[in-house]
């Protein structure tokens, strides 16, 4: 009997874009992509990318563990809007492209 111990996990990769100066914040590049056990969700998402990039990352647009991202902040899944989703608890299929940027408001 072979044991499921050494089974590979499902994995879907995600594509993820910076805005704005989201780049900046985090000195990387526009795009990246990001492999995920399948059934992840933004939340799992975030919390990656915050052990990626560091302080940076979650001193300024997510903090680990929260329930949406920080003040100034939105992020779209495929083009939706979190609020018009699940938030942060949205699943990820492969090749979802997931946009963080800056909220920009004018006057």
């Amino acid at each position: 009997m072979k044991s499921l111990e050494n089974a590979p996990v499902p994995t879907v990769k995600i594509k993820i874009e910076y805005l704005g100066h989201v780049r900046n914040l985090l000195n990387t590049t526009r795009q990246e992509e990001i492999e995920l056990n399948e059934n992840s969700t933004i939340q799992d998402l975030l919390n990656t990318l915050s052990k990626k990039h560091g302080e940076p990352f979650k001193k300024t647009i997510y903090e680990p563990g929260s329930s949406d991202l920080k003040a100034n902040f939105m992020a779209t899944v495929n083009g939706h809007l979190l609020n018009q989703l699940k938030g942060v608890n949205t699943k990820l299929k492969n090749n979802d492209n997931v946009t963080i940027m800056p909220i920009v408001s004018g006057g």
